[in-house]
């Protein structure tokens, strides 16, 4: 299919469709995937974490926990935001029908190899496992480079590294080298770069555009200079924290990044936006962001801080909350819905925010109470997330 293929041929082949409509773009598949397996995956951690039920991986249970976040729940949010926004990026037509459920049911294929991988072996899990994001990373970059979209490398770029970091996690699985915690340091710090990556284009962009509709002030513009040189510090400070660089100089980089970001997040007025909870939760989730690396940097120049407290303000604050936000905005926006938060969208993100607190706390003062706190808010919203969205990914009703 040609690059430049017209508006009109593309209108054309969307109208020819005749697939189930659940199949007919990416997002539909790959959210209720992402929010079936979040709702899903923290209550069967805890099970395993106190012994009620046995996980017969060979993974322990604690990197199994981390892995089916990173790469069970992220990548299936990976997955329905490239396979909707490449073609709007390339002017290409989209994966859909068939193609797109193998797809799905290369990613459910992972789920089920990495809990039975104790009894399907290291080798023949670590294909199962591979095989969605390497597919994913393919389609990524044959879709740039025959859209010459070359802006959206950086894109292609974060999809390679995770699934290198899936790689470590398996060749430390197999015993072939002790590189578990380079792969989840990897995983964390790609999924970091590219919210301040992504998360500098949309928000400042949507925020621009609901202001504007409401004659509201300027805001700085995306992707300018200064935005340039936040990436480049948060990159750099990340990968020398990935690379076990000496701890004054990543702690300095990670601190000037989260610095940088914060400045970078006040340039998008966010506070300008509450009364749209659509918009307000893109600026808290990158606020999130900006903290936890802020409180990254701080653990490493001392010992004020637990690194594990850092790390589950950017994964359950910063990462959570984002592709929360960007779920719940694209669902809406391409079932032809308005783009409103409504009551129930509103509790979603205010359930979703309430196990940052909870999960930090327990890092500093270990009550069981906080622990479960902390399940109980994160399942609830995910939960609600997928009997609000689902009817309407799967084309079951409009209003």
């Amino acid at each position: 299919m040609s690059a430049d293929i017209s508006n009109e041929t593309r209108l054309a082949w969307r109208r020819r469709y005749s697939g189930p409509e659940f199949l007919r773009e990416g997002f539909r598949p790959m959210f209720l995937a992402a929010g079936l397996w979040a709702a899903l995956v923290v209550p069967l951690w805890i099970a395993v974490w106190m012994g009620a039920i046995s996980y017969p991986g060979l993974f322990d249970p604690v990197t199994w926990h981390v892995h089916e976040m990173m790469f069970g729940y992220v990548g299936a949010t990976l997955g329905g935001f490239v396979l909707t926004a490449v073609p709007n990026w390339t002017g290409r037509l989209p994966v859909r029908g068939f193609p797109l459920a193998a797809l799905a049911l290369a990613w459910i294929a992972g789920r089920v190899a990495i809990w039975w991988s104790g009894e399907i072996g290291a080798v023949p899990t670590a294909v199962l496992d591979l095989a969605y994001l390497g597919a994913l990373a393919i389609f990524v970059g044959n879709e740039i480079v025959a859209g010459r979209n070359w802006r959206n490398l950086p894109v292609l770029a974060g999809l390679a590294l995770m699934v290198a970091a899936n790689v470590l996690f398996h060749l430390a699985a197999m015993e072939v080298a002790d590189v578990e915690g380079v792969g989840v340091r990897l995983s964390i710090a790609v999924m970091s770069l590219l919210l301040a990556l992504i998360g500098g284009r949309i928000v400042p962009s949507f925020t621009r555009n609901w202001l504007a509709k409401r004659d509201g002030p300027k805001i700085a513009a995306p992707m300018g200079r200064f935005d340039k040189v936040a990436l480049a510090v948060t990159g750099v400070g990340l990968a020398t924290w990935v690379g076990f660089a000496p701890e004054p100089v990543s702690g300095t980089l990670l601190t000037a990044a989260a610095l940088l970001n914060l400045a970078r997040l006040a340039r998008w007025r966010g506070w300008r936006t509450l009364a749209e909870p659509l918009l307000t939760v893109l600026h808290v989730g990158y606020l999130w962001l900006a903290i936890g690396l802020g409180l990254l940097g701080v653990s490493r120049l001392g010992d004020w801080v637990p690194e594990k407290l850092a790390l589950h303000v950017i994964a359950i604050g910063a990462i959570a909350t984002m592709t929360l936000a960007v779920m719940t905005r694209a669902i809406l926006g391409h079932t032809g819905r308005e783009l409103h938060a409504g009551p129930w969208i509103a509790a979603i993100y205010a359930l979703a925010t309430v196990p940052v607190f909870t999960r930090a706390a327990y890092e500093i003062v270990p009550a069981m109470s906080l622990l479960w706190a902390t399940a109980a808010a994160w399942f609830l919203a995910f939960a609600l997330f997928t009997a609000v969205h689902a009817p309407m990914v799967l084309g079951l009703r409009k209003s």
